[in-house]
């Protein structure tokens, strides 16, 4: 059983997934896995090409967007930004617990000039804190407005 949540009508955010779920995910009309872990993060986590091969297979897009303990970086929120701006459908993003991704997803969408007070309460809504982040989000969403 899968723990997508829903962050949007169109992204989801979960813990790390399997090639196995990757049907669940098609069957709620996912198109894109973006996957926000790096391999080997942890002992026995699946491969990113395992994933990638899955979703491929399943005729989804797959794009990796590793974040690691060292913090997002701009051109990782400009990537984010660009995989969600692309797909025709709905898009799980993945990391260990669904957090970096949801923040990297936050951090995109403050880019767009979405507005930070509604991201925090979308990310709330499934169970993330996004406050580590908010001044950079701020920062993002001023900048959006020129």
């Amino acid at each position: 059983m899968s723990d997508f949540r829903k962050l949007s009508d169109t992204v989801f955010a979960s813990p790390q997934i399997t090639p196995d779920i990757i049907g669940e995910a098609k069957e709620l009309g996912i198109t894109t896995i973006i996957n926000n872990r790096p391999d080997d993060e942890e002992a026995g986590q699946p491969a990113g090409g395992e994933i990638e091969a899955a979703a491929q297979a399943a005729g989804m897009d797959y794009v990796a967007i590793p974040v690691t303990s060292a913090g997002f970086s701009e051109p990782q929120v400009e990537a984010m930004t660009e995989a969600l701006a692309g797909p025709q459908g709905k898009v799980l993003a993945f990391c260990r617990s669904g957090t970096r991704s949801t923040l990297l997803w936050s951090l995109a969408q403050a880019a767009a000039g979405k507005d930070p007070d509604a991201i925090t309460a979308a990310a709330r809504g499934a169970g993330y804190d996004v406050s580590p982040i908010r001044p950079a989000m701020d920062m993002f969403a001023a900048r959006s407005k020129g």
